[in-house]
């Protein structure tokens, strides 16, 4: 048996609550583990640190040096901080170890173990010995606990913690180590300054001005969101709850806000009443309410009063760029700010929706051509056309990239066209290099749009391959977002290209969950099954796909795969015959009749469909190197050219 004996640095990492995290929710807990795997792995990485052992939903790992190991769990606590949170413990000491085939043994160790079980979630623990070897290096700030006996340690021990910005300090001498695991509040932290915006009630005795009650609500969180200090919920989440009478507290947690804002609009001619309501969602205490009754006239000074009010109520500090996106009056023609209050209202119901919005759109920008937020409309509907191959993407590009820049032009502190640009530029364009500074440059403008996140994970992992960072944007979109059902497809795509298909499993269920009807979320789900070996529950979750959708391409470009990969070549050459009669009167793209094409074994009209695709620049083509229905093109050797003129070779580059 191999021994040695040895100096260490050893650090013990756990996660605070994780079995009753697992019991809470099972989905929950493995997101947690994985994260934090993922995170000790890459920082132990970049700091020489060993990992030894990894034990339920904690680690032991060793390091050379002391500064070392605690530069890699200040790095690794600054990390599990952000958002999605992770509970973790650590603790550090220095000592004497014996290694035993790759087992570690000694008194330092145990007395790691015992530092790390006195933290809480948040902080860092270092013992005195540590702390010692960190005095020629000022940057690191320790604060002491207190002096501590552990079992069978002689001496007294006094711990330290580590002291820095957004690290959780214990309070000194409080330390008790282990006790019950503590319930994090819906596994999910609540920003101190975060609100929820509900859609406002329409209180008109016209049922179609809900558009107008709805829109109101919409561009107050618009304004708001984009304030750095301030946790806004995301418009499709806060709306789920439209209608509903729920407890606050629940909707709270769901949210993860600590208020909400709700309100009624009452329209009569040229007449508004617009009542609000600031509400703590922790005691049901009213923080502020206020009535404006006022003319049509007067509706942009409603929504800045309003937004300003929130922001003194809940005691944020405004910059002046910040004061001023949300006292800019977008449009003074109030016709066209109506348009496009309803086209953002269909806009919002997808399906159908999407071109009846388009229509005010463009109706709202003849009536101004100078209105930023019609522009952007514009591009955002002529994109998801493009997306979902609805038209052939030379048609609806240019006009989507057009709008963009229009918009961009008039108004900068937009973000949804800088958002529609990123897209275009990855979707379309194929400059990878360009897409990470688009999409960079849209977060920074405002890292609250839960859509540039989403598409930018999508990026990340489609092009980029890199695990690490997608599913970190995905879980940002479905914190900023988490009634959507997009934000967890979104998700669970990242796991579909990575091989983690339980994981991929119970996010496209959870996206099920909220939306029973996204026939997105059964497309990813039936992948999910089909990676885990159930083919006959992923071809039933296949069919809900084209039920759902109304027999969309896409979901019908996957069940004909299924059917090949089940040598139901028959299943598949009728799915082939209707997508290429539904050619003759619609757009369908090069690479649905490709893939169709292929599953019943008509290889040279898939490879003539496939040309068909990169002339028309389709979308889904940036999925074609990690989505199993496309393997054809990278295992059938004359299909491999296609991989290479999609330029995946940048994929590396930073």
């Amino acid at each position: 048996m191999s021994q040695t004996r040895q100096l260490a640095a050893i650090m013990f990492t756990d996660i605070e609550g994780y079995t009753a995290i697992m019991q809470q929710s099972e989905q929950d807990a493995i997101i947690l583990k994985d994260r934090h795997r993922e995170i000790v792995q890459n920082e132990h990485e970049k700091y020489n640190g060993r990992i030894i052992q990894y034990y339920g939903d904690g680690t032991l790992s060793i390091f050379q040096s002391a500064v070392q190991a605690v530069e890699c769990a200040l790095a690794m606590q600054q990390i599990f901080r952000s958002l999605p949170l992770v509970p973790v413990r650590m603790g550090i000491h220095i000592g004497d170890i014996m290694i035993n085939d790759g087992s570690v043994f000694g008194d330092g160790v145990n007395l790691a173990s015992r530092i790390e079980s006195l933290g809480v979630a948040g902080s860092v623990l270092i013992s005195d010995k540590v702390n010692d070897e960190l005095h020629n290096h000022p940057k690191l700030k320790t604060l002491s606990m207190g002096t501590y006996q552990f079992k069978n340690i002689d001496r007294l021990v006094e711990v330290f913690s580590l002291d820095h910005e957004g690290l959780i300090k214990p309070i000194p001498n409080s330390l008790q180590g282990k006790t019950e695991e503590k319930k994090t509040r819906n596994n999910r932290p609540i920003q101190e300054k975060s609100i929820a915006i509900l859609p406002f009630l329409n209180m008109s005795n016209d049922p179609e001005q809900e558009y107008f009650s709805d829109g109101i609500a919409e561009e107050i969180l618009n304004s708001l969101s984009h304030l750095k200090n301030l946790k806004v919920a995301g418009r499709t989440s806060s709306f789920q709850f439209k209608g509903k009478n729920i407890d606050l507290r629940k909707m709270g947690e769901k949210l993860g806000v600590n208020s909400v804002l709700e309100g009624s609009v009452r329209k009569h001619n040229n007449r508004l009443r617009v009542t609000v309501q600031l509400i703590n969602v922790e005691d049901g205490f009213h923080l502020w309410s206020e009535r404006y009754d006022r003319e049509m006239d007067d509706i942009f000074a409603i929504q800045d009063e309003i937004a300003l009010s929130v922001t003194e109520k809940l005691k944020i500090t405004l910059l002046d760029t910040e004061r001023a996106n949300i006292t800019t009056t977008p449009t003074e023609n109030k016709a066209a700010y109506d348009l496009y209050l309803k086209g953002r209202f269909y806009w919002n119901k997808r399906g159908a929706g999407l071109k009846k919005g388009l229509e005010y759109f463009l109706q709202a920008a003849e009536l101004d051509p100078e209105f930023s937020l019609a522009h952007a409309g514009i591009a955002d509907t002529y994109a998801l056309f493009a997306f979902y191959s609805i038209l052939p993407p030379h048609q609806v590009v240019p006009k989507a990239r057009q709008a963009a820049e229009k918009a961009i032009q008039l108004n900068p502190a937009r973000v949804e066209p800088y958002s529609v640009l990123a897209y275009l530029t990855t979707f379309y364009d194929w400059n990878w290099t360009e897409a990470k500074k688009q999409f960079e440059k849209a977060i920074a403008i405002n890292p609250a749009y839960a859509p540039a996140h989403y598409w930018y994970s999508n990026y990340l992992s489609w092009v980029k391959k890199d695990y690490y960072h997608s599913t970190k944007e995905g879980f940002k979109a479905i914190e900023l977002d988490p009634l959507i059902s997009h934000s967890h497809n979104s998700l669970s795509t990242v796991y579909l290209c990575f091989g983690k298909f339980e994981e991929a499993r119970k996010s496209s269920q959870t996206a099920i969950d909220i939306d029973p009807n996204s026939f997105i979320s059964y497309s990813c789900l039936s992948m999910a099954l089909y990676g885990l070996g159930k083919y006959d529950e992923a071809v039933e979750a296949s069919k809900l796909a084209v039920t759902y959708s109304a027999r969309h391409q896409y979901p019908l470009l996957e069940l004909s795969w299924l059917y090949y990969k089940g040598d139901n070549i028959s299943g598949a050459q009728k799915i082939l015959d209707e997508l290429i009669l539904r050619s003759k009167t619609e757009f369908i793209s090069g690479l649905s009749l490709s893939v169709a094409a292929y599953a019943s074994k008509k290889y040279d009209m898939s490879f003539e469909y496939l040309e068909k695709a990169f002339n028309e620049r389709t979308g889904f083509l940036v999925l074609i190197d990690v989505y199993d229905f496309f393997s054809f093109i990278k295992t059938d050797p004359r299909f491999q050219p296609f991989l290479k003129r999609m330029n995946f070779s940048e994929k590396n580059t930073v």
